[in-house]
């Protein structure tokens, strides 16, 4: 078969905030399956805080990718020709294509989107970003019913997984978000007690206060996906033996602050007055673990107890956009792209 695909490369590794000249789409002639790969039509691709780091080529947890590859990522979509077992057009996968309308893949670094599922779903809720979640709260955070957990980024896909199940356990969740409207959804759609406006706060000090009067009795666990003022306003707050999973820490990310993580040795002291269990988890670590998310966490999306919110973009041309847009917390719910 003979198809003209699309797709978005790394241009050029970003000095500081990426910008649209990082990106390139370009098109290329698609090459036919070999034995065991499937042509796969993509759907949507999902955008997400990591693939900033692997724009950079410093040493990571994962390769960076490679000057005029195409972007990594996540995404869900046909199978409209297959030369592997298993697998049938029309079958709806998801898997690693990176940022693209098509994709020959190896069928075994594909998986088949779960029957009454919403396509989408297995990019956010039900994938890795709602796996993240899931794990960090429930096997670092160890939850206890009547304690607290605070997390930012509240309404994206990590942050409001984290507060929906600490609801469910039993916890106050307190939310961190970036604009009253998103902390009006936290509170509204996702059920969070609380959710606090971190734009509303000058610095550190007026963060640390407002978390003070949001959790008055302390906070036992902290879902650290942001960093920047909101960790300096969280640390004080936190209680005797609080439990810290750390996801990520996107206000680092891309550029602004660079320097920022050289001033963490600051925060040892309230880590260790307090005896705060401070763990990095990489959520690729724990796929052996996938299923029993699954099985925990897809019973209670389909009945409604867990609630998930899309921003979805139109055209992959658009995504460089759009992922720009996100690193600055303008999305609201999780980042999706539609393709096709």
């Amino acid at each position: 078969m003979s198809i003209t695909a699309k797709r978005i490369v790394l241009a050029k590794r970003p000095q500081g905030a990426v910008s649209a000249e990082n990106f390139r789409l370009e098109s290329h002639e698609l090459p036919d399956p070999a034995q065991g790969e499937v042509v796969v039509r993509v759907h949507a691709m999902s955008l997400d805080p990591y693939m900033r780091g692997r724009m950079d080529a410093a040493k990571s947890y994962a390769k960076p990718v490679e000057v005029d590859d195409v972007m990594e990522g996540g995404t869900v979509g046909e199978v409209i020709a297959s030369n592997a077992d298993g697998f049938a057009e029309g079958d709806m996968v998801f898997g690693m294509t990176g940022w693209c309308d098509h994709a020959v893949m190896p069928a075994k670094e594909l998986r088949r989107v779960p029957d009454g599922v919403p396509p989408t779903a297995v990019l956010g809720v039900l994938g890795m970003p709602g796996f993240t979640g899931w794990y960090g709260l429930t096997q670092i955070g160890q939850p206890k019913a009547g304690e607290t957990v605070v997390v930012a980024a509240a309404t994206g896909p990590v942050g409001s997984m984290v507060g929906q199940l600490a609801k469910h356990k039993g916890l106050r969740a307190v939310g961190i978000a970036g604009g009253e409207k998103k902390c009006a959804h936290a509170k509204e759609v996702f059920g969070f007690d609380a959710c606090l406006d971190h734009r509303a706060y000058a610095d550190a000090k007026e963060m640390r206060q407002a978390i003070a009067g949001a959790c008055p009795d302390g906070i036992d666990i902290y879902f650290e996906n942001v960093g920047g003022k909101v960790l300096e306003g969280v640390l004080p707050n936190m209680n005797t033996f609080g439990r810290m999973p750390v996801c990520g820490v996107i206000a680092w990310y891309d550029g602004a602050g660079a320097d920022e993580p050289n001033k963490l040795p600051a925060a040892w002291r309230s880590i260790l007055v307090n005896r705060l269990t401070v763990q990095g988890f990489i959520i690729m670590d724990q796929w052996d673990r996938l299923n029993e998310f699954l099985s925990e966490v897809a019973p209670l999306v389909a009945d409604g107890t867990i609630k998930y919110t899309e921003d979805v973009a139109e055209g992959l041309e658009n995504a460089p956009e759009a992922f720009m847009s996100m690193l600055k917390g303008g999305n609201f719910g999780k980042q999706i792209v539609k393709v096709a």
